[in-house]
């Protein structure tokens, strides 16, 4: 995402509302629960309970806001069977499926680097002595 003076065409319009997008959305998913439940959800179709069982620490509250934010922004669908009670179902859509192929390209990094990246927070934060 880059920020760059712009001259006041209609793509240049195009390419501020993009970054202005990409912000919103990297600013919602990027906290720590959305990229857990939508790792949770995967390619299945996962109940509520199911989810709220299966994270860790997530409240019902903080699970319930997620689900809406991330239903908002197109990545989860929602569907809500007429039982009693309701029962309702979370798959990831097209873009969601997306994103969990972006977040699992960041969770291979991470196992890649790790040794690298604990190593340098190690002597990053041990005190030199002189």
């Amino acid at each position: 995402m880059v920020t760059k003076q712009l001259s006041g065409t209609a793509d240049d319009a195009d390419l501020t509302r993009a970054d202005s997008l990409a912000r919103e959305i990297f600013s919602d998913v990027a906290n720590k629960w959305a990229l857990l439940i939508i790792e949770m959800i995967g390619d299945r179709t996962r109940r509520f309970t199911e989810l709220r069982n299966d994270i860790e620490g997530i409240s019902h509250k903080m699970l319930t806001q997620n689900l809406r934010m991330l239903e908002r922004n197109g990545l989860v669908e929602r569907t809500v069977h007429p039982t009693v009670p309701p029962r309702v179902d979370y798959t990831l859509t097209e873009a969601g499926h997306g994103l969990r192929a972006t977040v699992d390209g960041m969770c291979d990094w991470t196992h890649r680097f790790l040794g690298h990246i604990e190593d340098s927070r190690r002597r990053f934060d041990t005190p030199v002595n002189g």
